[in-house]
């Protein structure tokens, strides 16, 4: 299968060079100085999967100059960039093309595919600690690296059985969900929970595992998600506090949220849809969200906003 992977950086740039370097025909999609550090030296990966390897001479193009039609297309963006996906999609994806979003953002599936009719749009989320290091370079962290996708009626085809079994092959986890909504509203909630207390604190994941009253906060905004997923009609099936909590406190050292990456450079961040969006859920549907609002509060939001 031809795979394209929409947005290179952390996320999707360990996802292709897996798949890359087991064989798999992917072309990445990027631009600026990480495009041409890997038309140039190629793609390095530390990985603490695989070690270091480099995808040497990986197929990678910008946005405008992609022409294929994939077969599977992952979207790798941030959530503020899913207007440039959604329209290079409409351009590219064939009928047959699988969609697989890996946004941090709850609901960015349907949403393409409101966007998209015609193209055949799952959900989907993935569990991995990644980042670009410099152009052309990029840490994945740790033995964690699974992807969860899955078909919004809960049906699994042998087309979804085909691809998981090439990224299982190219040595990433799957998870091929009949629960998505509920298994990506679980990510979302660890998400949204590291972002907002590692920004609150301006601090790393081992530092607020290691502190009582940043831990304690962690813990309170994961109550808090817990009870509007409760309220949605998608409770969780396990103990959504708890699994927060051993998430951060076996995160690498240093880890954080690429949200509180992108605050502290001072440019575009997801901070609408991880902080804010859960005090405008819990207002919608009568959910107390204190600590939510707490640290929305302190970047500025208030309760009529939305960027």
């Amino acid at each position: 299968m031809k795979y394209c992977i929409i947005g290179s950086g952390g996320i999707g740039g360990a996802v292709g060079a897996f798949l890359a370097a087991s064989g798999q025909d992917v072309t990445f999609i990027a631009r600026g100085a990480h495009l041409e550090a890997m038309l140039g030296q190629g793609l390095t990966i530390h990985s603490g999967i695989k070690g270091d390897f480099v995808v040497e001479h990986p197929k990678a193009v910008t946005a405008g100059e992609y022409r294929e039609t994939p077969d599977v297309a992952f979207v790798c963006v941030k959530g503020y960039s899913l207007d440039d996906a959604a329209e290079l999609l409409a351009r590219c994806a064939g009928p047959e093309t699988v969609v697989i979003p890996l946004l941090n953002i709850f609901g960015t599936g349907s949403e393409l595919q409101r966007r998209l009719p015609s193209a055949h749009v799952l959900d989907g989320c993935i569990y991995i600690t990644s980042y670009i290091n410099a152009p052309g370079e990029i840490s994945q962290g740790g033995k964690l690296f699974r992807i969860v996708f899955g078909e919004r009626d809960g049906s699994v085809s042998p087309r979804l059985e085909a691809i998981a079994a090439e990224l299982e092959h190219a040595g990433i986890r799957v998870v091929l969900s009949k629960e998505i909504r509920r298994d990506c509203f679980t990510k979302y909630a660890l998400i949204s929970v590291m972002a907002a207390v590692g920004a609150y604190y301006d601090a790393p994941m081992d530092e607020i595992s290691a502190d009582p009253e940043k831990r304690e906060m962690a813990a309170e905004l994961s109550r808090e998600i817990d009870a509007i997923a409760s309220a949605m009609g998608i409770p969780f099936s396990r103990d959504i506090v708890a699994g927060n909590l051993k998430m951060i406190d076996t995160s690498p050292k240093g880890t954080t949220a690429s949200m509180q990456k992108d605050l502290k450079k001072g440019g575009k961040s997801e901070i609408d849809g991880l902080v804010f969006e859960p005090v405008r859920l819990g207002a919608q549907y009568q959910v107390a969200t204190p600590a939510f609002a707490k640290v929305a509060a302190k970047f500025g939001f208030t309760p009529a906003q939305k960027d």
